[in-house]
């Protein structure tokens, strides 16, 4: 049994997404406007005690021929920061296609663009987190 918090790296917003208590479901949580790395950590600490989080597990935005860009440096960078503030696990994850993803669910559910852009960061950190809890929880054949 372990809870997770899934989080959608972004440079204006970090979208979130945190895990049932048997680490089988992801659900929105919100989203935290950047206001810098140091106040972006205190957030997440706080969140990650209130939430009694055991895992974090960011999403690391690789290209389709699975090279790193500008972005996946930027997640390492913060991914580096945080683990020297945070103690416990923190792992990052393949989002290809999250936000794609997360658009196209959007738009099939008929949401206006101006919702949209308030909810996709959580959408894809949803996405996220249940991708790497559905690896997580495939039986061992």
């Amino acid at each position: 049994m372990m809870r997770y918090l899934g989080i959608d790296f972004g440079t204006k917003r970090l979208g979130l997404a945190v895990s049932d208590e048997l680490g089988i479901i992801a659900g929105k949580y919100g989203t935290i406007e950047r206001k810098g790395t140091k106040t972006d950590v205190e957030r997440l600490k706080g969140i990650i005690e209130q939430e009694k989080i055991q895992k974090v597990i960011i999403g690391y935005p690789k290209n389709m021929d699975g090279s790193s860009g500008d972005t996946a440096r930027k997640v390492e960078d913060f991914v580096s920061n945080i683990k020297r503030q945070i103690n416990i696990p923190i792992e990052t994850w393949d989002e290809r296609l999250s936000s794609v993803s997360a658009e196209k669910l959007l738009i099939q559910g008929e949401v206006k663009r101006r919702k949209r852009k308030k909810v996709i960061d959580q959408l894809s950190a949803v996405i996220i987190l249940q991708n790497y809890l559905d690896y997580q929880n495939l039986p061992i054949i």
